[in-house]
């Protein structure tokens, strides 16, 4: 299989991923691993006034996994605590335009990602 199975939109995040890298001295962090294919991705984010003011991520994995994290970036800046910790995989999914369904797995680690760096900030949200 090649990539005509990826929309546009997610060619152009996978060939073009927005905010990738990691923050120095970053305000929340983690670090998934999808056991199911290996992808693997590292989420930083600096928080200012209770809101992502900044994330980025580095990525390990396959086309869909590498653009579900540049679009994680996208819908987590600006956003709340709160509402941050209210995205899901589907919403990274949604932004992408659609996923071939054998790689919606690829998007969980998105979700896991966020639960994970902000879970020492849940319990003041």
């Amino acid at each position: 299989m090649g990539f005509e199975e990826y929309n546009p939109t997610v060619m152009d995040h996978f060939l073009n991923p927005r905010n990738t890298g990691e923050l120095k001295d970053p305000d929340a962090s983690s670090f998934v691993e999808n056991p199911a294919c290996g992808d693997m991705v590292k989420l930083t984010m600096r928080i200012r006034d209770g809101m992502v003011a900044e994330a980025r991520t580095q990525t390990f994995g396959c086309a869909a996994a590498i653009a579900a994290a540049s679009a994680l970036t996208e819908l987590l800046i600006g956003r709340t605590l709160a509402d941050a910790l209210a995205l899901r995989d589907r919403d990274v999914v949604e932004k992408l335009g659609g996923l071939p369904e054998h790689k919606l797995k690829c998007s969980l680690v998105t979700q896991e990602a966020v639960r994970e760096a902000l879970a020492p900030f849940a319990a003041k949200i």
